[in-house]
């Protein structure tokens, strides 16, 4: 199977499984997702969905989040780990989008990546998923997954987000990402994977993989 057939039957796949594609981080607006979003690191959407009810029914947007002192935000965060940096820069945004940008988050790469906690993944999910913008997030399913799959080195999420975006369509890249994600916790974990089930690695997968798993 040549790599472009290799995509198209990813492709074709998941559209079949995940027709549908819901943003797992509730949220309600730009800010939002992007508070969201920085608690989300190294930790669960589910523990972090928990938690921003609680977070946001005290401030839901940057004004009313820097009236609240960096400790009281972490007492509240605290279940979703790395509160301490975590508390520290989601005050800091906060402030920088009231001085900066009329409390706003801004809608580049460039500004986004300045902001204090937010790194390359974390304005790509902004990007994506709360102005639609063109964008590949990678997190640890999707550079998985592209590894398995044969489609990317495994070298590091940055050249898997560049082989990602070279090989799938600009205009997917905001459902597939979703897509890949879904189908890593569900068919292909890092744990349990059960290879039976896995119908893409099975199909596609690297031989060096599927001769351990079979």
């Amino acid at each position: 199977m040549t790599k472009a057939q290799k995509v198209d039957f990813v492709i074709k796949t998941l559209g079949d499984l995940y027709p549908d594609t819901p943003i797992p981080l509730q949220h309600k607006d730009p800010y939002t997702l992007l508070i969201a979003v920085v608690l989300s690191a190294q930790s669960t959407d589910a523990k972090v969905n928990e938690i921003t009810p609680v977070l946001f029914a005290r401030a839901n947007n940057p004004y009313d989040m820097v009236n609240l002192s960096v400790e009281e935000i972490r007492d509240i965060i605290k279940p979703v780990g790395l509160s301490p940096m975590k508390s520290k820069g989601i005050f800091e945004l906060s402030k920088i989008l009231i001085d900066k940008h009329g409390g706003k988050v801004p809608n580049t790469f460039e500004d986004l990546e300045a902001l204090p906690s937010v790194g390359h993944k974390t304005a790509s999910v902004v990007m994506s998923q709360a102005f639609g913008i063109s964008a590949f997030p990678v997190d640890t399913h999707i550079h998985r997954l592209m590894y398995r799959w044969g489609l990317s080195s495994g070298k590091n999420v940055n050249q898997t987000e560049k082989d990602a975006k070279r090989l799938f369509p600009n205009a997917l890249w905001n459902k597939l990402h979703l897509q890949i994600i879904f189908y890593g916790r569900e068919y292909s974990p890092a744990r349990g994977w059960n290879i039976e089930k896995d119908i893409i690695t099975r199909t596609i997968g690297r031989k060096s993989i599927l001769k351990k798993m079979m």
